[in-house]
């Protein structure tokens, strides 16, 4: 829309159109020349767990001495002062989800938090918002170290089978008897059975996306595939489940085999094929200010503009449950804004301003 006004009232949108009554505003943001959009979301961060100029042993991101640790909660750990708050809020995005590390089987349950806040329970915005789990390298040959399950790809998904039957058998007990001692591990694990959140699986090769597909669906799970860097492989299979997928990041060094095939080009046929996408940085893999520019990225690799805009605003809000209140510029939403100097694909274009629930975060 050209030349147009949006006003935003107790950190909602309240009118969105031309010439609005600018008396209705107790601050009056000039944009001109600019262009506004909905903020932007990452649906897949450890933001404030790999904490920015932290030696790596003190990050808090993955619990390496148990492969199946449910109970296990990002709320928990994750630091709010931490610097990549801040760079988030100059990139203008305002929204990512904070998930556990790819250490465990099954790792812990994640929080969809927004970019600004003082405390870590003021920046909520849904929780829990999943619970983390793994397929490939990481989980095998994490826990290679320790001489236990699981160190085969056979173990990761027989151990992912196991907790489930274990949740399973947990949620009946509790049915037959109320006063059943409660089991922390247990309750987080009937929750992904229960569908109150879904399984959020890293799973990068063509077969890992698949085995976890295969168990996820063996219970009759929500899930999501995380990273999916080998989607296009199985493109038409992701497309006929309509599968919700976080992709990327793919501007990374190569660090293992399963990486071997990492392209921005292998989007294309994911998202041609009809699943469900958004782009990611999986920070701190890469900064979460390089969102826009992964983005840039794809639009080269032949995917429209507005296609790739999607995949990180409205994409990830429907991603993460949250499209009711993020995502676009709509009425009744909440009031996160970006106000870009020019273009959000140039990369030489800054963000002017960011606004959060109707709050000016930050301004250049």
């Amino acid at each position: 829309m050209e030349n147009c006004d949006v006003l935003v009232e107790n950190g909602r949108i309240k009118e969105i159109g031309s010439g609005l009554d600018r008396s209705l505003a107790s601050e009056v943001i000039d944009a001109g020349g600019r262009i506004v959009t909905p903020g932007l979301i990452d649906c897949h961060s450890h933001l404030g767990l790999w904490e920015e100029g932290y030696p790596l042993d003190e990050a808090s991101g993955n619990e390496k001495t148990d492969p199946l640790t449910p109970q296990l909660r990002a709320l928990d750990g994750f630091d709010p002062e931490d610097t990549s708050f801040s760079d988030a809020r100059f990139a203008g995005i305002t929204t990512v989800q904070i998930l556990p590390g790819s250490a465990n089987v099954m790792g812990g349950q994640g929080v969809v938090v927004k970019t600004h806040g003082l405390s870590a329970d003021e920046m909520i915005r849904r929780h829990p918002s999943g619970m983390k789990a793994a397929f490939g390298e990481n989980p095998k040959n994490i826990h290679k170290e320790r001489k236990a399950m699981p160190t085969t790809r056979m173990a990761v998904a027989a151990m992912l089978r196991s907790v489930l039957v274990e949740g399973s058998n947990y949620g009946k007990r509790r049915e037959r008897d109320q006063d059943c001692p409660r089991d922390l591990r247990m309750e987080g694990v009937l929750s992904v059975l229960n569908g109150e959140m879904p399984l959020r699986i890293h799973a990068h090769r063509a077969d890992d996306i698949l085995s976890a597909i295969r168990v996820a669906e063996e219970f009759g799970l929500d899930y999501t595939i995380e990273h999916c860097t080998e989607g296009h492989k199985i493109a038409r299979i992701l497309g006929e489940k309509r599968a919700m997928v976080a992709f990327g990041p793919f501007l990374i060094f190569k660090s293992k085999l399963e990486l071997q095939n990492c392209a921005p080009s292998n989007v294309v046929p994911i998202h041609e094929a009809g699943a469900h996408v958004s782009l990611t940085c999986d920070y701190p893999m890469i900064p979460i200010s390089c969102l826009m520019v992964q983005a840039a990225q794809l639009v080269r690799s032949g995917l429209s503009r507005e296609d790739v805009f999607r995949f990180v605003t409205i994409n990830p809000a429907e991603h993460l449950g949250v499209s009711g209140d993020l995502g676009s510029l709509e009425v009744g939403k909440i009031g996160d804004l970006v106000v870009w100097e020019g273009d959000p694909f140039d990369g030489t274009s800054s963000v002017d301003i960011t606004v959060i629930d109707g709050e000016v975060v930050y301004r250049r």
